[in-house]
């Protein structure tokens, strides 16, 4: 399997979150229950999986390899993926501390979790299909086919000496949980 298509796959798992995201969002704002938790949860999932383990390998090897072959990280569409990364900091940092407040009892803090968490899933999912079909094409192209074995090495590093033994599972599983609780299972 190419490192390319790794990552497409990885998208699968993220897109299922944002999934029951949107339901969590919809809910929330024609005011039916939402457990805080649930909010805690995708951003423990955003946290460890997508930023922690994902864009990890993103940032850490495709985007070096590319650079390597002739990419600049500074211009162009890595640093707008880079760019984005950042900001999905952020609205998942905001998400989590505003989940924070409203599983404390602060009632004004559920226009925050809607915020950050809708501003989330709109930019990931933009993001997505940007690296599906233009990124990822691009490394494809770029990234010598004797260099693709080492990109892929490399993720395996990543993923196994830096997140952890076990990491996909442990999000996987994350991952069903909050599609069934607002699946309502």
């Amino acid at each position: 399997m190419k490192a390319t298509e790794i990552l497409s796959s990885e998208h699968r798992i993220i897109e299922r979150v944002i999934a029951a995201m949107d339901e969590a969002i919809m809910r929330l704002e024609h005011d039916q229950p939402v457990p805080p938790e649930f909010f805690l949860d995708a951003s423990d999932f955003i946290k460890g999986f997508a930023d922690g383990c994902h864009h990890r390998k993103e940032e850490g090897v495709l985007f070096d390899a590319m650079s390597r072959n002739g990419m600049s990280m500074s211009t162009g569409p890595i640093a707008v993926m880079l760019s984005e990364h950042e900001q999905g900091r952020r609205y998942a940092a905001g998400m989590r501390q505003a989940a924070t407040r409203l599983q404390a009892g602060d009632l004004t803090a559920k226009e925050e979790v809607i915020k950050n968490a809708r501003g989330y899933a709109d930019l990931l999912r933009q993001h997505i299909l940007k690296e599906d079909h233009i990124l990822y094409p691009m490394a494809d192209r770029v990234i010598p086919a004797d260099q693709q074995n080492q990109v892929v090495e490399d993720f395996e590093r990543v993923e196994h000496e830096e997140t952890g033994e076990g990491i996909h599972e442990k999000y996987l599983a994350l991952a069903e949980k909050l599609e069934r609780e607002m699946a309502g299972e």
